[in-house]
């Protein structure tokens, strides 16, 4: 297969740079364009062996996937399952071996390891965090780092620091003090609060640039098809349950009390009761001594937007649809509204979808957010709720958005009106325009 010219651009900096990253939104082709830069740097010798960090399911189903289109020379393995597994794919005579980050704190020796690539790079943001301390003890002789992401600033500035230090510390610097001191303010001593400082959004960027390749989307908008996303919204014929929750933080129903302890528990709750219902904690004994049994109840109170979702269904005279749901009670009602949907780990489930085969397929954006291709079974997308994080939403809608899809995408928001997830929406646009400033900056 033959990248495209913004692709061979993207596969010319990468290899010409031993610290780099590629931002690119969804469906770009970022694991094209990676493999085809490792393959050259294996071909020419600059690396002997190369390591590559990825969500699980992206080892499983993307990357063994994609090597066999652009680089069928090579030799991979995939090092996730059993530790006997793992040990296994590392100790083979493959070029490179996959591994997923849950297994950053286990990692063998990676001596024999010249070159490591970071797939879906803002899972490596924290630099507190325990993958993040694990890696930073064995990574120092690897010399040869690219990092592969949708967005530095998914969830804000601060996040740059993270993914920028595992590639290359000369870039910000080892000492993400001294960072927020130098581009921040502390707004709050107590809460730890930090804001950014005026035009620190451009000099960060402006500092990383020259290790930053950016992939706009004009420079590939006319080979996909447009992606129109689409607010759907509906009203709880009752609002007194919600509107008891957000006042008071409790609300009685006919036969159980339940009560947030927290403002963060409020609004948990009060997304579960935009869906229509919400969760009661009930606890039983357990057959081990001195423990208990805790178990979510849901409580229904209204079916509005499952009402709402039904009509959607009807009126796109039921064409192939992705649903994606948030709670564990959404799916449930999913599949009891819809005996024949199909989840994301049912048997051969992609392969199935992408054959044009399953007309209702049912994702959680944490399951199916990076790199799965989905773009040739429908063109259709609905979500039951919002997640919190840009980064999930844009990814998941990503798997339909990308290079292949020959549709129109549609993508269909189920608000209900005056509650929390006006607000969730919100904070995705927010969130959304500080990405944008962000590779404007980069350009």
């Amino acid at each position: 297969m033959k990248l495209r010219d913004y692709q061979e651009l993207a596969a010319d900096f990468l290899y010409e740079n031993d610290r780099a990253m590629i931002l690119a939104p969804v469906g770009a082709g970022k694991t094209a364009i990676t493999l085809t830069a490792m393959d050259d740097a294996l071909y020419n010798g600059l690396v002997n062996r190369w390591l590559v960090v990825a969500p699980k399911r992206v080892c499983t189903d993307v990357w063994p996937v994609e090597q066999l289109k652009w680089a069928p020379d090579m030799k991979l393995a995939v090092a996730v399952g059993t530790p006997k597994q793992r040990k296994e794919a590392f100790e083979s005579s493959a070029q490179v071996v996959v591994t997923n980050y849950d297994n950053l704190q286990s990692l063998p020796d990676v001596m024999d390891f010249d070159g490591i690539v970071f797939d879906e790079l803002t899972r490596l943001k924290n630099p507190s965090g325990t993958r993040f301390k694990a890696l930073s003890k064995v990574i120092d002789p690897i010399k040869i780092r690219w990092g592969l992401t949708g967005s530095f600033t998914s969830n804000g500035l601060e996040d740059v620091f993270g993914q920028c230090k595992i590639i290359d510390q000369q870039l910000l610097g080892r000492s993400k003090g001294a960072f927020m001191q130098k581009y921040f303010i502390l707004m709050n001593k107590d809460f730890g609060e930090w804001a950014p400082r005026v035009g620190s959004l451009p000099q960060v960027m402006e500092v990383i640039k020259p290790a930053t390749f950016v992939l706009e989307a004009g420079e590939y908008a006319d080979k996909l098809p447009p992606c129109h996303v689409v607010e759907m919204r509906c009203n709880m014929a009752d609002r007194s349950h919600y509107e008891k929750m957000k006042k008071d933080f409790v609300v009685q129903f006919e036969k159980e009390q339940i009560t947030a302890m927290s403002a963060a528990v409020v609004t948990q709750k009060l997304q579960q009761m935009s869906s229509g219902f919400i969760y009661s904690t009930e606890t039983t004994a357990s057959t081990t001594p001195g423990r208990m049994n805790v178990t979510q109840v849901p409580i229904w109170f209204s079916t509005h937007k499952f009402d709402l979702l039904d009509e959607l269904v009807e009126e796109n005279q039921h064409a192939n649809t992705i649903i994606v749901y948030n709670y564990i009670e959404e799916l449930a009602e999913l599949k009891r509204r819809y005996p024949t949907a199909q989840t994301i780990n049912d048997t051969k489930a992609i392969e199935r979808w992408n054959d044009g085969k399953i007309e209702l397929l049912l994702i959680h954006p944490k399951s199916a957010g990076h790199g799965l291709n989905l773009q040739h079974g429908g063109c259709k997308m609905v979500f039951v709720s919002l997640p919190w994080s840009l980064e999930l939403y844009e990814q998941t809608i990503g798997r339909l958005h990308r290079s292949g899809q020959k549709h129109d995408v549609w993508v269909y928001l189920l608000l209900t009106n005056k509650t929390i997830e006006e607000r969730i929406l919100g904070a995705l646009k927010d969130k959304r325009a500080l990405s944008d400033i962000a590779m404007e900056e980069l350009k």
